[in-house]
């Protein structure tokens, strides 16, 4: 099993809900959060050592020093990965896990309509979906509401079709899974 995932998950979680957190106070929650999954106290310091130092390295957090404490906090890229992180749990907004509908998007905007139609695709391609065929989108994931309001925000009466369905042939069912989890 990886740990340093859920040891630089945990960091990143203390972190958020504060503006500024001293590297005790952070180590003692991170250390509490993780103590479950570590058998002894020092690979539990170790991990937290090294996801510090990963996530200082990689520009998620900021590591300031005063005469006799070392703080931290993140940066703007740290609180993109908190929301991103948020986002993709099963907590999140959406949720990642199946439901058995497949959402399907008929796209067809016209050429003149050209940049609205590339920042469809843009959202379709960033919300999981899958170009099938030119025009059509699809995925596993509880999007159609999101669609829906871009659908009637854009005027796409016509231009836009959302369907859901749990009911797909088989070998198209087995063709599309396979697409959406590559």
């Amino acid at each position: 099993m990886n740990k340093k995932t859920p040891v630089q998950k945990a960091v990143l979680k203390t972190l958020s809900g504060k503006k500024l957190s001293s590297t005790d106070s952070l180590r003692k929650t991170v250390s509490e959060a993780i103590s479950s999954e570590y058998e002894a106290k020092n690979k539990a310091d170790y991990a937290i050592t090294r996801s510090i130092k990963n996530l200082t390295e990689a520009g998620l957090i900021e590591v300031f020093q005063s005469d006799h404490h070392e703080y931290l906090r993140l940066t703007p890229d740290g609180k993109q990965k908190v929301h991103n992180i948020t986002l993709e749990s099963e907590n999140g907004l959406v949720s990642n896990v199946w439901d058995g509908y497949w959402r399907i998007i008929i796209l067809d905007v016209p050429e003149d309509r050209k940049s609205e139609r590339e920042s469809l695709r843009y959202l379709l391609k960033k919300a999981g979906f899958v170009c099938v065929k030119n025009a059509v989108w699809i995925s596993m994931y509880p999007f159609e509401h999101l669609f829906t309001n871009i659908k009637n925000d854009l005027g796409l009466t016509t231009e836009m079709i959302i369907l859901v369905t749990d009911k797909l042939d088989k070998e198209s069912e087995k063709t599309f899974f396979e697409m959406v989890n590559k």
